[in-house]
């Protein structure tokens, strides 16, 4: 399809359907602020507040609000690989400093190590984090969440374009998410 017979994105409009609403692609920042000035909550993740307005858009009734995370009590210094992890612990500049000085600084909080920490029951310790690193080291990389487009275009493209550049993946990516979903690649 030539580039000047391409649909343009609407505006974001109460008038709008939940099926047009969902063809496009929309910045978090633009459905919170839409959903502020239609009375809806814009807290949450994108996949949230996305759900509320074609909710809105389609006279259903708006899905509930999840109930508010309870702050827990977190690692504090200093760390050995005897610490126990709370259950909750968030990855933390104190753990990723501790972990760069156990593994290198080739140290990441990656989707394992995160997965670790978010499935923590309050038994594990650091010395088993250290085990989850090396034993996760070879293992798929996950799929990454429908809220994270970007990342998956991102990963896509560069697969598909090992020789391309930040620059051309970006601008493949404003071309993309000008596209209705229907018409993209």
């Amino acid at each position: 399809m030539p580039a000047t017979d391409q649909p343009q994105r609407p505006a974001l409009a109460s008038s709008m359907t939940a099926a047009e609403f969902s063809r496009w692609y929309w910045l978090k920042t633009e459905l919170a602020d839409f959903a502020r000035s239609q009375g809806l909550s814009a807290s949450g993740g994108k996949e949230q507040i996305t759900e509320r307005i074609s909710a809105m858009l389609d006279g259903r009734l708006q899905p509930s609000l999840p109930a508010e995370k309870r702050s827990t009590k977190q690692l504090a210094g200093p760390l050995t690989v005897d610490t126990t992890v709370p259950k909750g612990q968030r990855c933390s500049q104190l753990l990723r400093a501790w972990f760069t000085e156990q593994l290198g600084p080739g140290f990441h909080f990656d989707a394992h190590m995160r997965d670790f920490f978010a499935a923590g029951d309050g038994t594990a310790t650091l010395a088993d984090a250290l085990t989850h690193w090396h034993e996760t080291r070879n293992a798929a990389v996950p799929e990454i969440g429908r809220q994270f487009e970007l990342n998956q275009f991102t990963r896509t493209w560069f697969a598909e374009h090992p020789a391309g550049t930040r620059e051309q993946m970006h601008a493949a990516w404003q071309v993309h998410r000008s596209l209705p979903v229907d018409l993209r690649p």
